[in-house]
């Protein structure tokens, strides 16, 4: 697998990672004014699920130029799997957002991802892997955008896992091109906060 050890132009990277995104994950609190007697007929109730309701795993992408692919994860996501989900979105997300020829990929350092077959595929594929450092979710702005998506998604209240994941590939597409280029755009104060504050918690 080859890596980029020049200076980067980040807005050629193609930034990349997975999630969860869970139904009824946010025990956020809802106020009805209801009169006397009124408790519980059905529009003043908030329908619970025992055990919670679910969540999806998503794969996906981006880069400054917008959102890339977004793909859910059908049960454990093992190296093979990942491997299928590079060959369906990887060249076709650079293609949608315009990266040059010299377009670098951004992964973390999971063991699926740095699995034998998978270098494999990105050497025989000539993907060039941006060298990443273990233990470091700062350094990645995808969290960012996680965090835009399930800020929208979680605004619609899904109420079962199918229209979840409807939801959450309605809002990916919705994400302005300009909060993710505002996102590479500051990537180099974020790396210098992260070695100011010696790898902990920055504003970012």
């Amino acid at each position: 697998m080859r890596t980029e050890t020049k200076t980067l132009i980040f807005g050629d990277v193609l930034w990349s990672d997975e999630t969860k995104i869970e139904l009824f994950g946010h025990n956020d609190h809802r106020y009805v004014w209801r009169k006397k007697g009124e408790a519980c007929k059905p529009e003043n109730t908030i329908p619970t699920v025992k055990y919670g309701g679910g969540s999806i795993m998503l794969w996906g992408c981006f880069a400054a130029g917008g959102t890339g692919a977004l793909h859910k994860i059908d049960g454990i996501m093992r190296k093979e799997h990942y491997v299928e989900i590079l060959k369906q979105h990887l060249k076709t997300s650079t293609r949608k957002l315009k990266l040059g020829r010299k377009w670098v990929f951004q992964m973390d350092n999971d063991p699926k991802h740095t699995a034998k077959l998978v270098k494999k595929w990105l050497e025989d594929n000539k993907v060039n892997v941006l060298e990443w450092p273990s233990q470091s979710p700062d350094l990645n702005p995808i969290e960012n955008v996680w965090a835009e998506l399930k800020r929208h998604v979680r605004a619609r209240r899904p109420t079962n896992l199918a229209q979840l994941h409807q939801f959450c590939q309605e809002e990916w597409a919705k994400i302005p091109a300009n909060y993710c280029e505002k996102l590479v755009e500051g990537y180099p104060k974020r790396l210098t906060q992260v070695i100011q504050f010696k790898g902990n918690g920055t504003k970012y």
